[in-house]
């Protein structure tokens, strides 16, 4: 495969970028306001067992887990366009190859060919998605 990006393709996937890291922002704020109005520590004061904490303690990780996902999307969100403003960007970080329109357009974020991230996920396992 030996495609280039045209000025139309280019414009669509850094549309597609700049909304998906909007919806990104969006959704960390919501959650850190969500974590922030849920505090561990008020949970964790009305804790009247071991069971109870052991929950306590699960929401939170879960509610922080939930906002790193979305801080690492949002990085490779950011990584995509400078690499759109350095042009870089859908040119495999690790071959070198164009990567394919329609996996652009499905992952606007992609840094890696299909065959490339398949590899790397076959080492290292499957990153977590949204």
């Amino acid at each position: 495969m030996n495609q280039t990006l045209t000025a139309e393709q280019r414009h669509e996937l850094k549309a597609a970028l700049e909304r998906e890291a909007q919806a990104l922002r969006e959704e960390i704020r919501e959650e850190l306001l969500a974590a922030d109005a849920h505090r561990y520590q008020d949970m964790a004061d009305r804790v009247r067992d071991p069971g109870d904490a052991a929950v306590t303690d699960l929401l939170a990780d879960l509610e922080y887990a939930e906002i790193d996902r979305h801080i690492r999307a949002l990085q490779a969100n950011e990584a995509a366009l400078r690499r759109l403003s350095e042009g870089t960007y859908g040119r495999c970080a690790d071959c070198g190859e164009p990567i394919a329109l329609e996996r652009l357009r499905a992952y606007p974020s992609a840094a890696r060919c299909l065959d490339c991230q398949s590899a790397r996920e076959s080492r290292e396992g499957a990153p977590p998605r949204l």
